[in-house]
């Protein structure tokens, strides 16, 4: 393609050199530069594109795109000035690829908490209904049938648009994806059109990125800002944000609730481990999911399936039979003890505290809550002490160990965890810091009926230790103990 093709709707501050030429490739990584290639020099966390221009030249980039011209230019390249090259690459990649999500219905989910379960329930609602669907979470990316793995909740502009292509290419007419907030503060979206978006909720969480909860509540609004009129927003009104995410969107507006009038109304009518039954809209229907956290999510999905101009009835009777993402209220029981055991996702204290309130309505009689939970390292701390609090303010017994500590001391990520706690809290916690053995511990304290949420990786299976990824799933640990336990 042209290189002053793939500049469209790039903004341009100057040009060295020729725009008529041939482009093979784009890439941010100076390490995948080809012959041919554009090289766009992001500004990343940890690196700088603009560093490794010369390398990028070397491995046969013919054109340079940065944001501060290089002091010397090499007369055989093409040097692009742009106001960011973040929003430029976006904008390069969507041309390169020829605009994919046109000519797709490409719908976003952002938010802190419900993200995986929404999309992941829309991409397996729509394919029931006969649609061929691409799906972009972090779980898993999906082109139809074919899974993916996922290395970011929204992959980089260049992968996510060359994904798109390939969705497109596949025949899939819709697709769904999480649009997290890094994604939206770097540009990762940029170019791609949405034919609607969704707002589940927003807590404390990426203040490590952030800095401040503001600043976090500003980027996941302009998700919506920059939605364009033919597109719809759908918002939870429950949450205190979910009017202010859409007060100056273009799109057309619907808002879902449990506790107030809304497009999507929904009520609780019971709530057990069997699933939820719910009056969606004057309509009773049984879902499989469980916990007031799923009602939202189900009437997230169910309005942005309406909005998207699905037969409401239809929408209904194949959500009743779906299940929600891998590692998202996950549950075994052990079979000879009948120990509940619940894997999920949770990672902030919002989720925390929504996991175990859920258990806490499910609970029957005097069943005991054990939690095993953690906080990840190289993130934002201050939570830390607050999913302590959460964890034993809620639960019966506790177990502080290791998430995914990175490079951090799992330690010294416990001991943060610890600071402040209540006296009376510190009589109902332990910590071990190898999770293996803080699940087995929980396990040795439950009795036969009772509940251990094991909370933090949800879906994950590794845990990264000091740059390493080992093996390590909690539910198939969970199941590999509880088979030693009923032998």
């Amino acid at each position: 393609m042209i290189l002053s093709d793939v500049l469209y709707n790039v903004k341009l501050t100057a040009i060295k050199g020729s725009t008529s030429l041939g482009l093979t490739g784009i890439e941010t990584d100076s390490r995948n530069i080809k012959t041919g290639y554009a090289f766009v020099a992001v500004r990343g966390v940890k690196t700088d594109g603009h560093e490794f221009i010369d390398k990028a030249i070397a491995n046969g980039a013919a054109v340079v795109v940065c944001e501060e011209m290089p002091a010397v230019l090499k007369e055989d390249v093409t040097y692009v000035q742009v106001a960011n090259t973040g929003a430029a690459a976006g904008w390069m990649a969507a041309n390169y690829y020829g605009r994919p999500g046109e000519k797709m219905k490409v719908v976003g989910v952002t938010g802190t908490n419900g993200k995986t379960t929404i999309e992941t329930l829309l991409y397996k609602l729509f394919t029931r209904l006969g649609y061929t669907c691409g799906l972009l979470s972090t779980v898993e990316n999906q082109i139809g049938t074919t899974v993916l793995p996922a290395t970011h909740t929204t992959p980089d502009a260049i992968s996510l648009n060359k994904l798109l292509r390939e969705m497109l290419d596949a025949g899939c007419s819709h697709v769904f994806m999480e649009t997290s907030s890094h994604a939206l503060h770097q540009h990762r979206v940029a170019g791609l059109s949405y034919a609607g978006g969704i707002f589940s909720n927003i807590t404390h969480d990426h203040l490590d990125y952030h800095k401040t909860f503001d600043e976090y509540i500003r980027v996941k609004k302009s998700f919506f800002d920059n939605l364009p009129a033919g597109a719809f927003a759908v918002s939870n009104a429950d949450d205190k944000r979910g009017t202010v995410m859409l007060q100056n969107t273009s799109a057309k507006k619907y808002y879902y609730s449990l506790k107030t009038l809304a497009d999507f109304k929904g009520k609780i009518l019971d709530n057990s481990f069997t699933g939820l039954s719910m009056m969606v809209n004057d309509i009773e229907v049984h879902f499989r999911l469980v916990g007031e956290f799923n009602a939202y999510n189900l009437l997230a999905v169910y309005g942005a399936a309406v909005c998207l101009g699905a037969d409401k009835q239809e929408v209904l009777t194949a959500l009743s039979e779906l299940t929600g993402a891998e590692g998202r209220f996950d549950y075994t029981v052990s079979p000879k003890e009948g120990i509940v055991a619940i894997v999920d996702y949770a990672h902030t204290p919002d989720a925390l505290l929504n996991v175990l309130g859920t258990i806490r309505k499910l609970k029957k009689g005097f069943e005991k809550l054990i939690t095993v939970v953690g906080c990840g390292g190289d993130r934002d701390k201050t939570k830390r002490p607050v999913m302590a609090e959460a964890a034993c303010e809620h639960s019966d017994r506790v177990v502080f160990t290791s998430d995914n500590p990175r490079s951090e001391d799992p330690e010294q990520i416990i001991r943060d965890m610890e600071t402040g706690l209540a006296a009376a809290y510190r009589r109902k916690y332990i910590s071990i810091t190898d999770r293996r053995e803080a699940i087995k511990t929980a396990i040795s304290l439950a009795e036969p009926g009772d509940i251990i949420l094991v909370a933090g990786k949800g879906h994950e299976k590794y845990q990264e230790i000091k740059g390493v990824r080992n093996h390590f799933d909690d539910k198939e640990t969970l199941q590999e103990l509880f088979a030693l336990l009923d032998k």
